[in-house]
């Protein structure tokens, strides 16, 4: 079963009340681009603005980690995005964010969760209707299931880098991978993990920012080197893009993977080695 949802498909049940759309829109900071505004301004109807800074962990300095179980519960009830709703996440840009609001559902146990795919860019540029403003969601319970996504720290990471137990995929641009342009946190070096594999975002996706499927998203995960027949770490800049590669990796049935939650953010910025170069 896939984890995405056609524009076409999500048009012709706009109006059903057992779905809950969230717009997960997010930018990097460089972007100097306000998700909450560009919402206001447009969005799908009946969405909610699913806020990847606001739904995380508040106590770390790090950036939209993982919040604990009570606080994600708390916020999708208010959201409407209860257990009994089928959730179907998207962002502005195509697929960039809205895979995270995918895996995070997935992690607190929720398997009824679809990405729309090619987000609101395509949605907007097949004249599908959008609103303006914010609305208040009706409240719809949210409960925990079990974990379908998993979650690494630094430590796990540093363990199966030493030990070659499993593979590291890492989402951010070749230039952020090698070192070669600064890193858009403050405190964080550049270059990447010893032994990761650089598989961007970017080359996972068509030019309507749909997600590639079946031999093509294959081959493409193949070209950078990871073996599809062994386990995966996900990693990205901050946990966001990372949910990308975990998203085609579930698509093509692969179920041994798991998201480094603190990914560069935390590496970059620790005494870990770092690699400069290919």
């Amino acid at each position: 079963m896939s984890h995405l949802i056609s524009t076409a498909d999500l048009a012709k049940c706009l109006n059903d009340a057992n779905i809950c759309i969230l717009d997960a829109t997010w930018h990097l900071p460089t972007a100097k681009r306000n998700a909450m505004t560009e919402f206001t301004e447009a969005h799908i109807p009946g969405a909610q603005f699913f806020d990847l800074d606001h739904v995380s962990e508040q106590s770390t300095p790090l950036p939209h980690m993982l919040p604990p179980q009570e606080r994600f519960a708390a916020l999708m009830t208010e959201l409407g995005a209860g257990s009994d709703k089928q959730i179907v996440t998207y962002d502005s840009v195509g697929l960039f964010s809205a895979a995270r609001c995918w895996w995070m559902f997935r992690h607190f146990g929720h398997p009824d969760v679809k990405v729309l795919d090619g987000g609101l860019k395509k949605w907007m540029a097949e004249g599908h209707p959008t609103q303006s403003g914010v609305f208040a969601a009706q409240s719809s319970h949210f409960s925990f299931g079990q974990s379908l996504a998993a979650v690494r720290s630094m430590a796990d990471v540093l363990s199966v880098l030493q030990n070659q137990t499993a593979q590291v995929a890492d989402a951010r641009s070749p230039t952020r991978f090698r070192g070669e342009e600064p890193e858009p946190r403050p405190g964080v070096k550049p270059g990447h993990m010893r032994g990761a594999f650089n598989v961007h975002y970017a080359t996972l996706l068509n030019f309507d920012g749909t997600l590639k499927c079946g031999e093509e998203l294959r081959t493409a995960l193949a070209a950078t080197g990871l073996d599809l027949d062994k386990p995966v770490i996900t990693s990205c800049g901050s946990g966001v893009t990372a949910a990308i590669i975990s998203l085609a990796l579930a698509e093509l049935g692969h179920t041994d993977n798991s998201l480094y939650d603190g990914s560069w953010a935390e590496w970059g910025a620790s005494g870990n080695e770092i690699v400069i170069g290919p």
